[in-house]
């Protein structure tokens, strides 16, 4: 009953924070506050009311359009919203399923709340990084620098925690050790192939955010989660320019086409997704399939 409770909890504060989510997303790009002026139409400059803002529910009785000059309002809104839901939900129903009842028994439900919410925080985090890069190529320093900040909190609440609910079996000294070099291993991996195209093509590749962003991801998952992102990353990546370029305009014009920015950033998000989930269960399910 508390799990249940626990999930749809998370699935609604997820909601909340994903309408929060698509204000900024509207506004960091323009450089505008997020907190003045209130939310309104970005067409017309209405001011919404409350019932408008209610996260999915409005735009479904809204039909998609504002209510005075009837502007689509983008499908993006909802999704979003529903995304850090969803994945908000799913955080609380895993963790309390496979450790609620122990972390309670032994005395350290406030490190698990807390790793919760920080893997919560790094989410958030991604979905704001992929819709960012996706939308406009950029990934935010602020936004990035933050992800590895929380990484390492989340780190230092782990090392605390561990007598409660974790087992470090080398030491902190080893755990933060090997924190560092995933970082710096999964940035430099960017940075290789960045230096590597430049060699080839003279010209840029790869963005400096996108080794930021690996380095966030190195933070929070180590270096064979960071990996795993980059592969699934770069298979969604190779994937997509696959079927753009199937696309007859793409073929007609294929100087632009080559010359077209694919949102790398967007990919590896994704990628770290399928990773903070089911990264365990993938990395144990191929080392057991290539008998490591």
């Amino acid at each position: 009953m508390i799990r249940i409770f626990g999930t749809v909890l998370a699935g609604l504060l997820g909601l909340a924070f994903g309408s929060f989510l698509n204000v900024c997303l509207s506004r960091w790009p323009e450089v505008e506050s997020v907190v003045h002026p209130r939310s309104h139409c970005r067409n017309c400059g209405r001011t919404l009311g409350w019932w408008e803002n209610v996260p999915v529910v409005s735009w479904v009785a809204l039909q998609g359009r504002c209510r005075t000059c009837k502007t689509c309002i983008s499908w993006r809104y909802p999704l979003i919203e529903l995304t850090v839901g969803v994945l908000w939900a799913y955080v609380v129903w895993q963790a309390a399923g496979n450790s609620f009842e122990r972390f309670i028994s032994s005395g350290g439900p406030y490190g698990a709340a807390a790793m919760i919410l920080l893997k919560m925080t790094f989410l958030w985090l991604l979905v704001a990084l992929a819709v960012l890069d996706a939308e406009h190529l950029w990934l935010p320093n602020n936004l990035t620098m933050a992800g590895i900040l929380v990484g390492m909190i989340n780190l230092v609440v782990a090392s605390i925690s561990a007598r409660t609910f974790f087992i470090l079996s080398r030491g902190a000294l080893f755990a933060a050790l090997s924190w560092i070099a995933a970082v710096l291993v999964s940035a430099g991996l960017v940075l290789a192939i960045r230096w590597a195209y430049w060699l080839i093509r003279r010209r840029e590749g790869i963005g400096l955010g996108d080794a930021k962003l690996m380095a966030m991801l190195g933070a929070w998952l180590g270096l064979p989660g960071a990996l795993l992102s980059f592969g699934i990353g770069v298979v969604l990546g190779a994937i997509f320019a696959v079927a753009a370029l199937a696309v007859p305009a793409a073929r007609r014009d294929s100087d632009r086409w080559l010359a077209a920015k694919l949102p790398l950033g967007t990919f590896l998000c994704i990628g770290g997704i399928v990773s903070v989930l089911w990264g365990q269960t993938i990395i144990g399910a191929y080392s057991r399939w290539a008998g490591f």
